[in-house]
């Protein structure tokens, strides 16, 4: 089954209860609609994966290496469908999970789960603390500036636009504006 959007986050609730979590499948979601949108994907499947992306992380966050591990029988349980399973594992490959992103909801979700949290950072120190006045070589500079949001693995996002067959700044660019209307959702604005 293909949950409906609220089914989605109650299932995520069902295993995280830190809200910054729900923040961040927030901003997943709302970044995996406008490229569903953009590509011609399925835009509410696309979104649900970007809830579910990472159900199990409260349960695997003191081991990361299991992250994407467990996922798959939280969602099964739940009668969730495979595609939606493998799409979850492939946001970790290379680096939890075996399972290659295949499609464009697969290698979008790769490519932008790290890059929403830069983005979030790069929008928190701005005066603003807005997405409305972020601009793509904002986003650059704190790229190069490896103690700026350290927990953000740059190589992932490079290799996902590769992936997509997308330039970064494309990427970046896109990602931005697909979180700036839903910036006071995920603690911004």
């Amino acid at each position: 089954m293909t949950p409906t959007r609220e089914e989605a986050f109650a299932l995520l609730r069902k295993h995280n209860s830190d809200e910054s979590h729900m923040k961040h499948a927030r901003a997943v979601e709302g970044t995996m609609r406008h490229f569903a949108r953009k590509m011609g994907g399925d835009e509410e499947l696309w979104g649900v994966v970007g809830i579910l992306h990472d159900i199990d992380w409260e349960k695997t966050m003191n081991e990361p290496t299991r992250h994407c591990n467990l996922a798959p029988e939280l969602l099964r349980e739940a009668g969730i469908e495979e595609e939606i399973i493998h799409a979850v594992q492939s946001h970790g490959w290379g680096i939890c999970s075996d399972v290659e992103p295949k499609n464009d909801m697969e290698k979008t979700l790769f490519t932008i789960d790290e890059l929403t949290g830069l983005i979030i950072t790069a929008g928190l120190v701005r005066p603003s603390k807005s997405l409305s006045d972020l601009e793509l070589k904002s986003v650059k500079k704190k790229w190069k500036d490896k103690a700026f949001a350290k927990g953000v693995d740059r190589s992932v996002i490079q290799k996902g636009a590769e992936m997509m067959g997308i330039s970064l700044d494309e990427v970046i660019e896109t990602t931005i504006a697909a979180m700036r209307p839903i910036e006071k959702e995920i603690g911004l604005g």
